[in-house]
């Protein structure tokens, strides 16, 4: 019995050390590494830069009342249309006690004086038809008259101007309703009946009745690196995509960059507008974000290769070309001339050709 048990534990013995041994060897043994193969391709590279920013028309126009008082009636609401000319808003003057006790001393004198030269005019009148006075003296009667009277409808409009904001004779240009100055859209009407408004002067701007822009010219303001301006100039086109609107790109022209650098959040950056090119069917609203895709440099037809095929070191370029598969991978380092890139696939001038077999970086598993 004893026999057969050392029998049994030496052959288990042997086949751990066996087996053990397998392993190590297994272990020992160089793994076969397998690369991914590439080919270079024609293809149109394009190196872009992106800006952000928001859509506003190019002119927003501020109305604002030309004499003070309070809202009496607002007759826009925002989002409407308006022509130019067309009314926004009326205002109710609130006269001021001083002022309007000097208009109506005035009117009040102008009367007494337009009446006392009416009462002279009438004698004069008779005294120059009993031919007692001489043609001169009667003109110069009625001259009086004359001034007197106009004397009084000045005291009049002067009255009717402080206490209401207009007069009778002069309703059409009347300074208390406020009319749009151009055609447009309402962007914005920050007043409601009853609010207080005053006039600009040089102490104040003055209150905004409404916000009018034409959004049939807009324009995409926004932000480029300092690294990048020196790239672009007036005159490159642009692609504009907006969040918004979603799957939609618009046509725009960058017409105008900033000769004088702004610092956001520790960078220099200046400032570019592009006019932009919207059609009739989409509904565009101002303030819109949105990202200016600009093209810096590009290459059509060219031949490329993915980026992180290529080897740098020091002022050369290197990939490894296939030159067996069989029985195992086998690569050559060829020297290239590389050119401009996307920053995912870069232009390979010379060096490879389209049919070459390249190395990837991806290996594949056995």
């Amino acid at each position: 019995m004893r026999k057969y048990l050392k029998i049994t534990l030496l052959a288990v013995v042997a086949i751990i050390l066996i087996g053990t041994f397998v392993f190590l060897y297994q272990k020992s043994r160089p793994k076969e590494v397998v690369y991914e193969i590439l080919k270079a391709e024609v293809t149109d590279l394009r190196k872009t830069t992106v800006a952000t920013g928001k859509v506003e028309p190019r002119d927003e126009v501020l109305i604002k009342p030309q004499i003070s008082g309070i809202i009496d009636e607002v007759y826009k609401e925002a989002g409407q249309s308006v022509k130019k000319g067309e009314v926004i808003a009326k205002v109710k003057v609130i006269p001021e006690l001083g002022s309007l006790s000097s208009a109506e001393s005035r009117l009040r004198l102008a009367e007494i004086n337009a009446g006392q030269a009416e009462t002279d005019f009438s004698r004069t009148k008779k005294l120059y038809e009993g031919k007692m006075i001489s043609r001169e003296e009667y003109e110069k009667g009625e001259v009086a008259l004359k001034q007197a009277l106009e004397e009084r409808q000045a005291a009049k409009d002067n009255l009717e101007i402080t206490r209401d904001g207009i007069t009778k004779n002069s309703a059409s240009f009347s300074s208390t309703m406020i009319r749009s100055t151009i055609d447009g859209l309402i962007l914005d009407v920050p007043i409601k009946e009853g609010n207080s408004v005053i006039m600009s002067n040089t102490f104040n701007d003055g209150t905004t009745i409404a916000t009018v822009a034409n959004m049939n010219d807009l324009i995409f303001r926004g932000n480029i690196d300092e690294t990048e301006v020196g790239r672009i100039h007036e005159g490159m086109p642009v692609k504009l995509t907006i969040g918004a609107l979603q799957n939609l790109t618009f046509d725009a022209t960058l017409e105008y960059i900033s000769p004088k650098a702004t610092e956001n959040n520790g960078a220099n950056q200046f400032e570019i507008k592009a006019a932009i090119v919207v059609p009739d069917s989409v509904p565009m609203r101002s303030g819109y974000s949105a990202n200016a895709e600009i093209v810096l440099q590009r290459a059509d037809g060219v031949l490329a290769v993915p980026e992180s095929t290529v080897e740098f070191s020091g002022d050369s370029t290197f990939v490894y070309v296939l030159t067996d598969s069989v029985p195992q991978q086998a690569f050559k380092r060829v020297p290239v001339v590389t050119g401009m890139s996307d920053g995912i696939k870069i232009e390979i001038k010379q060096g490879v050709t389209a049919q070459d077999k390249l190395r990837g970086t991806q290996e594949i598993n056995l």
